[in-house]
């Protein structure tokens, strides 16, 4: 993976992040609210892995946001 998808990947988790703080919820409580395995969020948090659509669907039903809180700005996610 290039290095610019991880920095992609990072800045998809800082919006993450920021509704966490926002809601003050954890991260281990953000993994059993979604049933995903904590080590993979921390793989999404500290390795800029790529969440796959589903978790990402079942991350912002469970911070009840759109997902297109997670977008940010004006970057664009190009495959």
């Amino acid at each position: 993976m290039d290095i610019e998808r991880v920095n992609l990947y990072k800045m998809l988790w800082n919006s993450i992040q920021i509704q966490l703080d926002k809601q003050k919820i954890t991260v281990y409580r953000l993994s059993k609210m979604t049933g995903i395995p904590l080590t993979t969020i921390y793989n999404y948090k500290n390795d800029g892995k790529e969440p796959p659509f589903k978790n990402m669907c079942k991350i912002a039903d469970a911070l009840d946001v759109s997902l297109d809180v997670f977008r940010g700005g004006k970057q664009k996610w190009n495959n």
